[in-house]
């Protein structure tokens, strides 16, 4: 092979490697935002290509090694697999893609899967090496990320061997099957993730009792019966997110949140959004859903449970709706709140994570052409976005395993509320991403007016329990961490393993993962880790011992939901969250 000359001239290695990068742009549309991604790398790489050559001539080296174990294997000289591409095997071995064993019987599935994870190291270096800004480096490896999924030798049915050898034990069964599945999906217009027979909401989901004490065209209000004698005088306000439904927070009985919080003497409210399905709910704005979801809600629950002040929790973007609410009270300069706990929430959209490849000015333009004056958000777009956003857990791994390999999803209640997603009108969600994820309004006072009065996140100055989770892939734990620099309160902030809802639905009877706690609040979120201390267990109690310090004392728990303004209307879980999209 030619080296680089003295000159530095990049050689074989840097035509090879260009080659290699036109040959990934190729597989993309013309003008289409992967392609253009893609050709911004090589540019970059044109630009400097030592790198590239160092990487291209670690690359054959690999290559021809990895050759080398299969032919000696061929020929009998090594017996069992090496480890010929550096880390490949080790990789192999922890990645569930390949854990069965048929990927190592096999002399060429083993290549095949070697190949496959050598080629992925090679593109993810190509992306780390290249010279971008953030947004741009956030971009590539997004857009390297999917391609890297999307080729995975797994995700065929002539280059998986566990597929293979299954379908020759079935005589063909399991394929046929998959195919039924296929169609079946196609038809549904989505991935099927879970047995979805094995579930209905409110039969063995969102079954903590209770009942709809308050309705209008958006929300209905659930109140949650009392599970102790004595109940906390504030009550507490749970405002779920509006792109999915309410119930993750209250599941199963065994994982529900609900059930958790009232069992500790609270009485819980719960807002459940609509689904829009219909017209003439098409205009509603991001002020309705202020207005006429969250601040009508504080005002029901207050009025029931004679309470001059709620404590209130948000969810991913229902916290956001709540600070944005609160904010609004306090420009009235009306005290009805005594503290938020905000939950993967973003207040500060200068990091959103993946998400952020998904905006920018010209497709949000089109979509507020499109939407933004009147029209319908389907919640399966919303589902496909934060699907790819973990293409491998939530895409590829259920196309093996239901039309490769025949087979019927596990039941799964996370996965089921996952696929149950929600409509949302078109001019609330273009003001919603326009202003938070372009133009990151939010956190600057003043910036951002909502019902009529300017916005600012440190007036609100309420004691305040952020959750982050650690792995979150919508709301990235730095982020929401910045929001302690918008709130003056006095802000406790708590980070929990796992991810985005598995982090947030952590009961304590199961003793899984564990949670960082610190009594400082340093500017840099690293900083903070450092001198973090990790409990065990779920964060639940942590933030039930902080709440109760919200309580207000003690009372008689109320004998009877609602009050005789608002009436119970319907058993919880109402009508609105049984509406799917």
């Amino acid at each position: 092979m030619q080296e680089p000359d003295s000159e530095g001239n990049p050689g074989v290695y840097a035509q090879a490697g260009g080659a290699l990068l036109q040959n990934f742009i190729d597989l993309f549309p013309a003008g289409s935002e992967a392609g253009q991604v893609w050709r911004a790398l090589l540019e970059a790489h044109s630009a400097a290509p030592s790198r590239l050559v160092a990487l291209q001539a670690g690359y054959f080296q690999q290559q021809m090694a990895l050759w080398g174990e299969m032919l000696a294997r061929e020929s009998g000289r090594l017996m069992s697999p090496a480890n010929a591409a550096g880390e490949g095997n080790s990789d192999g071995e922890r990645d569930k893609r390949f854990s069965g064993r048929e990927w190592r019987e096999s002399r060429y599935h083993d290549y095949l899967r070697q190949a496959y994870l050598l080629n992925s190291r090679f593109l993810s270096d190509l992306v780390e090496t290249a010279e971008f800004d953030p947004p741009a480096k956030q971009r590539l490896r997004f857009y390297t990320r999917q391609l890297v999924d999307a080729m995975s030798p797994a995700n065929f049915a002539a280059t998986n061997p566990e597929a293979l050898q299954l379908a020759l034990e079935t005589k063909g069964e399991s394929l046929h099957t998959g195919i039924r599945h296929l169609i079946e999906d196609v038809e549904q217009g989505r991935v099927s993730m879970t047995d979805e027979s094995a579930f209905e909401v409110g039969r063995n989901l969102a079954v903590t009792p209770g009942a709809v004490v308050y309705e209008n065209e958006l929300i209905q209000l659930i109140q949650y019966q009392p599970a102790t004698a004595k109940v906390r005088k504030r009550p507490l306000l749970m405002v779920p997110p509006c792109i999915n439904k309410f119930y993750i927070l209250d599941l199963q009985p065994e994982n529900s949140f609900v059930r958790y919080a009232v069992e500790q003497g609270n009485t819980v409210f719960m807002l459940s959004w609509r689904n829009i399905t219909e017209d003439s709910l098409d205009k509603l704005s991001w002020d309705d859903y202020i207005a006429g979801g969250v601040l009508q809600a504080v005002d029901v629950v207050r009025d029931i449970s004679k309470s001059e002040q709620i404590n209130a929790l948000g969810f991913c973007v229902g916290g956001t709706l709540l600070a944005a609410a609160l904010a609004v009270l306090r420009a009235r300069r009306e005290d009805r709140v005594a503290s938020v706990t905000l939950l993967a929430t973003m207040l500060d959209f200068t990091y959103p994570g993946d998400i952020g490849v998904f905006i920018d000015e010209a497709s949000m333009q089109a979509r507020e052409a499109a939407i933004g004056k009147g029209g319908i958000l389907s919640g399966k777009e919303l589902a496909f976005v934060f699907s790819a956003l973990r293409a491998n857990d939530l895409v590829w791994s259920y196309v093996v395993n239901n039309y490769l390999k025949g087979r019927t999803p596990d039941a799964f209640d996370i996965l089921y509320w996952n696929a149950d997603s929600t409509n949302l009108p078109g001019p609330m969600y273009c003001w919603y991403v326009r202003n938070m994820y372009l133009e990151n309004k939010l956190r600057e006072p003043g910036m951002l007016s909502s019902c009529g009065v300017p916005l600012d996140l440190g007036a609100i100055g309420l004691p305040t329990y952020i959750l982050a989770t650690r792995e979150d892939h919508i709301v990235p734990w730095k982020t929401a961490y910045l929001s302690t620099r918008h709130l003056k309160g006095d802000t406790r902030f708590v980070l929990g393993a796992s991810g985005h809802v598995a982090g947030v639905i952590n009961p304590p009877a199961k003793n899984r993962r564990s949670y960082w706690t610190s009594d400082s609040l340093p500017a840099d979120a690293e900083q903070w880790l450092v001198g973090a201390a990790e409990t065990r267990g779920s964060w639940w109690p942590n933030w039930n011992d902080w709440l109760r310090g919200f309580s207000g004392g003690e009372r008689a728990a109320p004998k009877k939901l609602g009050n005789a303004k608002f009436k119970p209307i319907e058993p919880a879980p109402g009508r609105y969250v049984k509406v799917r999209a």
